[in-house]
């Protein structure tokens, strides 16, 4: 399926809520924050779906969960949905999706190839 898919230009302002939810279930507080206050000067970067995703070494989520089964209407619909945050873990070898991993499921059921804005910390 060739799917235009658009994006916002930044991050929605309670993504980096939900990414310092997120972030404090892995690291102490002062370093999660310290991260969500890199994310917000970030500059946007792009990378590809798969590339992500083998970064993060998550597993996919299918079209039937709930939350990427939306993300996928907002998708075909037209909307502009909001770029990811990531973290840099380089003491585990990993990239950590901050916010966006189901935005991330879906635009990949469209095209692993996909480009993604992002803002990496």
């Amino acid at each position: 399926m060739s799917l235009k898919i658009k994006w916002l230009s930044e991050p929605e302002e309670h993504d980096y809520p939900a990414a310092l939810s997120y972030l404090t279930l892995i690291y102490d507080t002062k370093t999660a924050a310290g991260f969500v206050n890199k994310l917000k000067k970030a500059s946007m970067s792009e990378f590809k779906a798969k590339d992500i995703f083998r970064a993060s070494r998550l597993s996919l989520l299918g079209v039937s969960n709930s939350h990427v089964k939306k993300d996928r209407v907002k998708i075909e619909s037209g909307c502009a949905v909001s770029p990811l945050l990531l973290v840099r873990d380089p003491a585990n070898g990993i990239v950590v999706i901050a916010d966006g991993y189901h935005r991330m499921c879906a635009v990949y059921s469209f095209d692993e190839d996909a480009v993604i804005p992002c803002k990496i910390a």
